[in-house]
């Protein structure tokens, strides 16, 4: 079955950085819109970044200008790089994989910022 692995999570401290790096398997990745996403206990899963299959981004209002995100379609990677950390960005971020008829998602990945 299709598989998003995600990886690069962890415990950073305010002002730091991350590199979250998600693989698919088992699909054509390269017509995919590829997407982060992040949830804290109690609220709705929300949009971090999302990069269509032709290259354009979205990025939510509150990581604009702090992070970016890339794919390597060789690859089947998607990767989301996020800098000047806050603790408000802590949640646990999933990847997200959006087609014409299916959509599939990853376990998700912890990423907790505190000092």
């Amino acid at each position: 079955q299709v598989q998003l692995v995600e990886s690069g999570g962890g415990l950073v401290q305010p002002g730091g950085s991350l590199r979250l790096s998600c693989t698919a398997s088992r699909i054509t990745f390269s017509v995919y819109t590829m997407g982060w996403y992040r949830q804290v206990p109690g609220k709705e899963r929300e949009l971090v970044a999302r990069i269509s299959a032709t290259g354009s981004t979205n990025f939510a209002d509150s990581v604009k200008g702090r992070c970016t995100i890339s794919r390597d379609n060789a690859k089947n990677t998607v990767n989301l790089q996020m800098n000047s950390l806050k603790p408000e960005d802590t949640a646990v971020y999933y990847c997200n994989a959006a087609g014409l008829r299916n959509t599939y998602w990853g376990q998700g990945t912890q990423v907790t910022v505190s000092s």
